[in-house]
């Protein structure tokens, strides 16, 4: 029998949870859950016999590692931050692990550590990073296989909610981390290169230069930069290519409307702010707007936005942000911290909601002479609020990669990342099973080079 220690059973855990207890008797698993909240872990094990909920501190090293030790696989769904601390402990007692998140420098290097102690640390495994290297990696390769040179390069992925349930005026509801939305796109400039040229987008200007893309039968999408699109240039193998760009989806609307929080200070994280415990939506807006005491908070927020943006007037109204009774209740918060808590009181998954996940990439490549085109594009519509998109796109990765690598079929060793056919074939193919599938569609351009 083999051992699985999974260390977190948060949002994107369940499908990944529901995969291994379903393969857990064909392959004779034995399933050990860990998460602060023994009775969630509970209710995702539904009494399974081959399941066992744990309750002890993860962040602990001294409280992990015997757990690590009874485990021939580690799967590590905590917050990033934690990740190299386990892959150490993982390292000393020469246990393999998985995490769906991105590798951090202090990750690379303990790549040798890996390799010596005969494990695989695998990162960059569930959707974006994870799906999104899988699905663009085999395209790339098929491409070089043939001779032919990549030109560009763009990719794009959003979690949003499926047509049926996008029932709000910012057609958005959180299916993943909150935080992780408050703050998107801080942290410095997000950078590129198109056409041979280096290009930078500060913070203050993200949501604002926005690229418009659509795929068929779902519409239009506006993309925003991610962060760092440079270094995928060496982690593709395309570091001498033209252009390339990563991006995050939103509907239109929703770029415009975020960047009023960011001019207005909303998404800032640096500082606290003096009493936030008994703020309201209204009082901690009006805040950031200038003292008029014969004009309302209304009138102030709608003479900010100026009469060019009027139109996004519903979409706060929409969020009760002038409501002046309800205490936002967060004691020593930041600015990006009440503003978490006032949105996710509204873009919350109903029971019946469902949400939707879209991957789109564009490639450009030269081939005698002639320029070619091909878009691949996925859109995966969730089960319900439990088993959502997020949640599969994430999850299932995470588990077929543990499924290869405890029935020996995934033998690299070190720190790596799913960008080898060996990883992505296998794990591609299962997933179209799930209906998560990449639509592929070439056209040749009219220029000759």
């Amino acid at each position: 029998m083999k051992t699985i220690l999974i260390l977190g059973a948060g949002l994107s855990a369940s499908s990944l949870i529901r995969y291994l207890l379903e393969n857990s008797n064909t392959y004779n698993w034995k399933i050990r859950i860990v998460d602060q909240d023994l009775d969630l872990v509970n209710r995702k094990i539904n009494g399974h016999p081959n399941a066992i909920a744990l309750s002890f501190n993860a962040l602990d090293s001294l409280e992990r590692q015997p757990e690590i030790k009874k485990a021939d696989l580690v799967i590590s769904m905590l917050p990033a931050r934690f990740h190299v601390d386990v892959a150490k402990d993982c390292i000393a007692l020469k246990t393999n692990l998985i995490t769906p998140s991105y590798i951090s420098q202090e990750m690379k290097e303990l790549d040798e550590q890996a390799k010596a102690a005969g494990i695989i640390i695998m990162n960059e495994i569930g959707v974006d990073p994870g799906i999104d290297h899988m699905s663009a990696m085999k395209i790339i390769h098929a491409i070089q296989a043939k001779g032919a040179i990549v030109t560009s390069f763009k990719s794009f992925c959003g979690g949003l909610m499926a047509p049926e349930s996008d029932n709000n005026p910012w057609n958005y509801k959180f299916t993943w981390n909150p935080r992780n939305v408050v703050l998107a796109g801080q942290g410095g400039a997000s950078c590129f290169i198109d056409h041979n040229e280096y290009k930078y987008i500060p913070y203050n200007r993200l949501f604002g230069r926005l690229f418009t893309t659509g795929i068929e039968g779902y519409g239009e999408f506006d993309g925003y930069a991610n962060r760092d699109s440079l270094s995928y240039r060496k982690t593709y193998g395309l570091e001498t290519i033209p252009t390339i760009f990563r991006g995050t989806l939103r509907r239109p609307g929703f770029c415009p409307a975020w960047n009023v929080f960011i001019e207005l200070g909303m998404t800032d994280n640096s500082y606290k702010m003096e009493n936030s415990e008994f703020l309201t939506p209204r009082s901690f807006l009006n805040a950031f707007l200038p003292y008029r005491p014969y004009r309302s908070v209304e009138d102030k927020f709608r003479d900010f936005l100026r009469e060019d943006r009027l139109d996004l007037f519903e979409k706060f109204e929409w969020l009760d942000i002038f409501d002046g009774t309800t205490k936002l209740d967060v004691k020593d918060a930041s600015p990006a911290q009440l503003l978490e808590k006032l949105l996710v009181g509204k873009w919350v998954l109903e029971p019946a909601d469902k949400d939707m996940l879209v991957m789109y990439h564009e490639f450009e490549y030269e081939f005698h002479g002639e320029h070619h085109s091909i878009t691949s594009s996925m859109v995966n519509i969730g089960e319900d609020h439990t088993f959502t998109s997020m949640s599969n796109t994430v999850g299932l990765p995470v588990a077929i990669a543990s499924k290869m690598i405890l029935n020996g079929e995934l033998t690299i060793k070190g720190v790596t990342l799913p960008i080898q056919p060996e990883v992505y074939n296998p794990i591609l193919a299962e997933l179209e099973t799930f209906d998560i599938r990449f639509i592929e569609k070439e056209v040749q351009l009219d220029c000759k080079i």
